[in-house]
């Protein structure tokens, strides 16, 4: 090799080494650079808590009693037998809204019952309450009946009446809204569920009632639970029961419409005034329905103020879609708590009756949801009300019942797992408080020749904020 070829030889390899050592310089930093902490900047993002306005309220009431064939130029019109007298109010501080008479097209005349509308007073939700009531003694139709005014929904359920022979229920749709709705009555019973014609798209027009005969929903039906089902508009559903026995009118009332099916219900303040009777008739008993599985259901019943069973609970198995009815007789005079457990969700009401013979009268009480807002009641026209206050915490519950025009204030102590009583006055608002421990309330009526009850609604909670992130 000459002497240029070994100088250029060498500078070739200085640089071939010299660049393998920058390139693995430059390796070891990148490596260094990804291990090793970086500079972060960490901003909490905004946010924005947006308290939604509260919505109107509605409420809508059921109306007058009916009859049917009353009068002689349209004898299957419809006719109201005994107005109803409604007791309506608010909190001290919410102006009470004028009733608006529903449209009833059914009747032969008149009007059907009515709906309020309570808008809210700037971002303050204005609660109201309404119950009616009506009495009648005429030979097609006698008894007492009262009913809690209520908000439309759009599914809710009817637990209640019969479709046998000597009974003339009916189904009372109420659409206080501004749009038709469009309902359907589905049926449960000995056949399980059944969508019959007469119940399938059903109108109701805005600010308007319609009704439905049960017996052209489920002739011979004895012991039928009804879904209703809404669209377009939500609407309160009610059932009118009546029932004539050899040509004697039997009792009659207003049954309330449930929310929802539930595995734990409580059915407060049942009534027992009529004593014992013939064994071969039951004064007392309780339907359930499980709508959509198979279920195991236990029926205890408790006397108000007491935690001892006045009977040995009892315990049966549902079929899905079949409504069943338990046998409750056997109860002395007094006032009851019905406690329906189940595992799977159900619906149910308990069925009381004065007696058998004319002038005694009949009563539906349905479930009693947990009231865990201050909320406002109202007792309508008749008997001396009296309000059953169930406590199913594991602490003692404070309530406050204040009148809602300044009259009166009761603060009474319910204690954990225990019921009381207190005696309310007629046509008068309440405001319910129970501070944080939830509580169940009911309404009962009983009198000379008549029964009824219903229970006590929370008013819709706070909507909670909405959390904006511009």
């Amino acid at each position: 090799m000459s002497e240029g070829r070994g100088r250029r030889a060498a500078r070739t390899g200085a640089r071939l080494i010299g660049g393998g050592a920058v390139a693995a310089g430059v390796v070891v930093a990148v490596v260094a650079g990804l291990t090793a902490p970086w500079p972060t900047i960490q901003r909490e993002p905004a946010e924005i808590a947006a308290v939604p306005a509260p919505a109107p309220v509605v409420l809508a009431c059921g109306g007058g009693l009916l009859s049917l064939g009353r009068d002689p130029v349209a004898a299957d019109g419809l006719s109201i037998a005994a107005t109803a007298a409604v007791t309506a109010g608010a909190r001290a501080e919410v102006a009470v809204p004028d009733p608006v008479a529903l449209d009833a097209p059914f009747l032969t005349e008149g009007d059907g019952g009515a709906a309020f509308t309570a808008l809210p007073e700037g971002r303050t939700r204005a609660d109201i309450a309404a119950a009616s009531s009506a009495q009648i003694a005429e030979p097609d139709l006698a008894g007492y009946a009262a009913s809690a005014c209520r908000p439309p929904l759009l599914e809710s359920w009817l637990v209640g009446g019969s479709a046998a022979t000597g009974a003339a229920d009916l189904v009372v749709l109420s659409n206080p809204g501004d749009v038709a709705a469009t309902v359907e009555l589905a049926v449960f019973g000995a056949e399980g569920l059944t969508v019959p014609p007469g119940g399938a798209g059903v109108v109701v027009p805005p600010r308007s009632q319609g009704v439905v005969p049960l017996a052209g929903l489920a002739i011979g039906e004895e012991r039928p639970v009804v879904r209703v089902q809404a669209t377009g508009a939500p609407v309160q559903a009610s059932l009118q029961s009546s029932i004539t026995r050899t040509l004697t009118a039997g009792g009659v009332d207003q049954v309330g419409a449930l929310a929802q099916p539930a595995t734990d219900a409580a059915i407060l303040g049942v009534t027992v005034s009529g004593g014992m009777v013939d064994a071969a008739q039951v004064p007392t008993l309780v339907r359930v329905l499980s709508p959509s599985a198979d279920a195991a259901v236990r029926v205890s019943v408790t006397p108000v103020g007491s935690s001892t069973p006045a009977l040995t609970p009892t315990e049966v198995d549902l079929l899905a879609g079949e409504p069943l009815e338990v046998d409750l007789g056997g109860l002395e005079n007094g006032t009851y708590t019905v406690e329906v457990a189940s595992d799977q969700p159900v619906v149910s009401a308990v069925w009381q009756a004065t007696g058998f013979e004319a002038g005694d009268d009949f009563a539906w009480y349905t479930p009693a949801p947990l009231v865990d807002v201050p909320s406002v009641l109202a007792t309508p026209a008749g008997p001396e009300p009296v309000l059953t206050l169930q406590n199913p915490g594991d602490q003692d519950a404070t309530v406050v019942l204040a009148a809602a025009d300044g009259g009166s204030r009761i603060e009474v102590i319910v204690l954990a797992g225990e019921s009381t009583t207190l005696r309310l006055a007629p046509q008068t608002v309440y405001t319910l408080d129970a501070a944080s421990v939830p509580v169940r309330a009911a309404v009962s009526l009983s009198g000379d020749g008549a029964l009824a009850g219903y229970p006590v609604w929370p008013a819709d909670a706070a909507a909670p904020p909405i959390i904006v992130y511009p």
